[in-house]
Formats: C-alpha cells, structure tokens, sequence
C-alpha cells in the first residue's frame, strides 16, 4: 500500500493547499489553516479532459473548506493533468475529437462510453487507495464522515461505480454531461445513500431521457433532480441545495464531538 506524500504547499484566505501523490496518483489537499480534526472530507472529481486544478473545481473546495470547515480533495484521473497518458489514451482522445468534428454521434456516443468506462475502472480503485492513506493523517483519521462532491461529466462517471463500492462514501453529488450506459446504471441501483443530481436541461452531446433513466435508477431513499436551462459547458445553476453535504455529513467539529 503507498503511502502520502507532500510535495508542494501554499496558503490563502484561511485555506491550506497541499499537492501530494500516492503511488502514480497526483493530488490535492485543501484544508483551514486553523481548524478542528476530522472535519468532513469531500471528494471532488473534475470533468473530462481537465484536472484536479480547474478554477471551477478549486472555487468549490474553497467554498467548502472556507464556509464549512471541510477537508477537500481531487486527484486526477488516469491520463490528465500530471499524469502521463497511455496510447489509449491518446487513441481516445483523437478519436473522439475527429467524431466531434465529423458530426458522427452514434460514433462519438461509443467511444466515449468505452473510454469513460475504462477511466472508472482505473480511478475507482486509486480513489481507495488514496482514501486509505487520507485515513493515514492524523487530521484526518478514521472518524471523518466522507462524502462525494461531484463533477460533471467524467466526475460522476467516476463517482458513481465509486460511490457504489465504497461504504466510506455516505453522500454524493453527481452531475449530467456524460452517457449513462447499462454498466452506470446497474451501479447506480447499488447506490442507497443520499443523492443530489445536477442536469443541464439543454446538454447538447448526450440524450436528456438516459440520463433521467440514470437518476431513476438509484436506490436512494433521499434523492432530488435539479434541472437548469443550459447546455454541457454553459450552465448557471440556480436552486442549488447548497448545504446539501454539510446536512449528511455535519459541519466541521461534530464528528469529534
């Protein structure tokens, strides 16, 4: 099992940022400067193509660390950000630029449902680990409730084969602008913790009805939709259960108390 490792630390505005790896997994950590021990952590997934820095994810962990006192962390998925690509992965990445611009959809909807598969199926397990060695840290130990903060697109393609294997995980936000093929929604039946699912009405690249089936699929007993006009990178959100994790998890302190 590898362990965590610092590599690089910054702080701003109250909130510790700290870059780490575990094994061939690239990270961060963002904390209070100044906060109680085994305070909720929050797992953040970033969308396809981007990585664990983009200013949307980082804006969120810092809301969170800031206005909730919650620990937060993003890794990266296998082949983005710090992490070398495969051949596959450069084989996906051509061919669904070149079905994008040949306007080839059915083509464009296969391969992206075998490339986001198979990013699930290296990242849910680097998410374990990487868990494991979290639980490590003394600030963080055992007792910190855990919950899934979502990403759109490859975020909850990740998250939800994630949160379906990992009793760790008691919350979850998930997010539209991906394929929800058979292999998504037979995980997200498995799914029984509370659901918060985000879906751009307008997404242009993936068929509205599958991912309502997804939603549909879920287990939960407390699950809500929220549906905004919008397309897959134009979206405002309004209505946001914005203290939706700080409900299921408690706010920072109560796990110690």
């Amino acid at each position: 099992m590898h362990s965590l490792r610092f590599i690089a630390q910054t702080s701003s505005n109250g909130v510790l940022e700290r870059d780490f790896v575990v094994g061939e997994v690239t990270g961060v950590l963002w904390s209070p400067v100044s906060g109680s021990g085994h305070a909720p952590l929050v797992l953040m997934g970033h969308g396809g193509g981007l990585h664990k820095k983009t200013p949307g994810l980082m804006a969120r962990a810092r809301d969170a660390v800031t206005r909730w006192g919650f620990t937060v962390v993003a890794i990266d998925a296998p082949g983005h950000g710090d992490r070398p690509r495969t051949a596959e992965d450069e084989q996906a990445r051509a061919d669904l630029q070149q079905a994008l611009a040949a306007g080839e959809t059915e083509r464009f909807e296969s391969i992206s449902v075998r490339y986001s598969a198979s990013l699930a199926e290296r990242a849910v397990p680097e998410w374990q680990a990487t868990l494991d060695a979290l639980q490590d840290l003394p600030e963080i130990g055992t007792e910190a409730p855990i919950g899934y903060g979502g990403g759109m697109s490859l975020g909850t393609a990740i998250g939800i084969p994630l949160t379906a294997v990992e009793p760790r995980i008691t919350a979850a936000i998930f997010g539209g602008g991906f394929f929800a093929h058979q292999a998504l929604i037979e995980a997200a039946r498995r799914i029984t913790v509370p659901v918060q699912f985000l879906l751009p009405w307008d997404e242009e690249y993936v068929d509205r009805g599958t991912v309502l089936a997804l939603f549909d699929a879920f287990s939960s007993k407390d699950k809500t939709l929220l549906a905004n006009p919008g397309t897959h990178r134009r979206m405002r959100w309004v209505g946001v259960d914005d203290e939706f994790l700080v409900r299921h998890l408690g706010p920072a302190g109560a796990s110690a108390a």
